[in-house]
């Protein structure tokens, strides 16, 4: 094969032959991004879900977990939320993280149930003590007559559990039990894409698709088939 013209290289390409299974390499640019002081907020990702009427909805969410050996992704949110009911109600479920920085996107499409309760109270008392109060006091996707409503809210969720302003400013070592609405979704991918954005809009695009096991438990791995990789056309 003749090599490229130099006008047509890019700073990183697929490999040529794809890899068999797409995780190692979405978790080497997971890795790469949250390292790269180029990339202020590299854990977020777009969140796509459709609720029960086929409305879709989109939203930024952080990626806090990343299983490349299985192949899937964890974030966390009000389980009340829209996203939370329409996740719920669907068990389906799309995510984008864009790079812009690095030139890299990586779509992710498959089946979503929650996390433990384990793993949601671990993730839980790792937030700042500020984040885990508003938890409490936000009633997510409701109405709001105004802010100082929610700012009394948490106030008196404060108070509550016998923190002062002080406490809220800081890390905070008090430890508040999360909330039953509150907690973790894992999505496991059936079908996965990786981009690599090139000069002309020339970009390196490839898609790794599997079979998924439909009903999935909570904390308990589905049944995955193997994956099969195909190239596409930018």
């Amino acid at each position: 094969m003749k090599s490229k013209p130099d006008v047509f290289r890019r700073p990183e390409s697929l490999p040529d032959p794809l890899p068999g299974e797409p995780m190692p390499t979405l978790g080497a640019w997971f890795a790469g991004a949250r390292s790269a002081e180029v990339t202020p907020n590299p854990e977020a990702m777009s969140l796509a879900t459709v609720d029960e009427a086929g409305m879709p909805s989109v939203r930024i969410v952080l990626c806090k977990g990343m299983d490349v050996e299985g192949g899937s992704v964890v974030f966390f949110t009000n389980y009340n939320s829209v996203k939370g009911r329409a996740l719920e109600a669907t068990g389906r479920a799309a995510v984008c993280f864009h790079w812009d920085a690095l030139n890299l996107q990586a779509r992710i499409e498959g089946l979503v149930v929650r996390t433990t309760r384990d793993e949601s109270d671990v993730y839980f008392q790792s937030r700042r003590l500020i984040s885990r109060v508003g938890a409490w006091a936000s009633w997510q996707s409701e109405a709001l007559d105004s802010n100082d409503t929610l700012m009394e809210r948490a106030m008196e969720v404060a108070m509550r559990f016998g923190l002062t302003l002080d406490d809220l400013d800081g890390a905070g070592d008090v430890e508040i039990p999360r909330p039953e609405h509150w907690g973790g979704f894992r999505l496991w991918a059936r079908r996965v894409e990786l981009w690599v954005g090139g000069d002309g809009r020339l970009h390196d695009r490839a898609r790794w698709e599997r079979a998924l096991e439909s009903e999935i438990e909570v904390g308990v791995p589905p049944e995955r088939g193997a994956w099969s990789a195909t190239r596409l056309n930018p």
